[in-house]
């Protein structure tokens, strides 16, 4: 019975303290929070490498993309061993302040050299309009899927 009555004891005290409201001070306002949002300094690091989601500016290749995918597909050679070879390969890179490619990777490709054509291609790339935010140049993460031609 001693034992029984420790257990009640027990489980009563767990669910007494376990079930304590936390008490908010202030209501968020979210009317406050813009007005200071507004008025803090924003800081900026300068080698931070930016997604092109929320950019103000986004990069743009000289002529725009439809150019982009024509450069790619006029400098891009097919595999000799597989000239009926069809798909998608997935490339990233970052585009510089100053409009160079660098850290070009090839995520996804479907085998016999395509992926590393397509850097080879990249690398070829003349320089493109950075990506601006804040009114500065940074340095932008982008990805491209290029389709094998037939």
């Amino acid at each position: 019975m001693k034992k029984f009555l420790i257990l009640i004891f027990i489980c009563t005290a767990q669910i007494i303290f376990s079930q304590q409201k936390k008490v908010r001070e202030k209501s968020d306002d979210l009317r406050d929070n813009l007005k200071n949002h507004k008025e803090e300094e924003i800081i900026f690091d300068e080698n931070h490498i930016y997604n092109t989601a929320g950019l103000e500016i986004l990069p743009a290749f000289p002529g725009g993309i439809v150019k982009f995918h024509q450069f790619i597909s006029k400098n891009y050679k097919k595999p000799h061993k597989q000239p009926a070879l069809q798909g998608k390969i997935f490339a990233s890179f970052v585009i510089e302040k100053d409009g160079t490619l660098t850290n070009m990777k090839n995520l996804y490709d479907i085998g016999f050299g395509t992926g590393d054509e397509l850097l080879r291609v990249l690398k070829l790339s003349p320089k493109w309009k950075p990506g601006k935010q804040n009114n500065k140049e940074i340095r932008t993460l982008y990805s491209i899927v290029f389709y094998l031609p037939k």
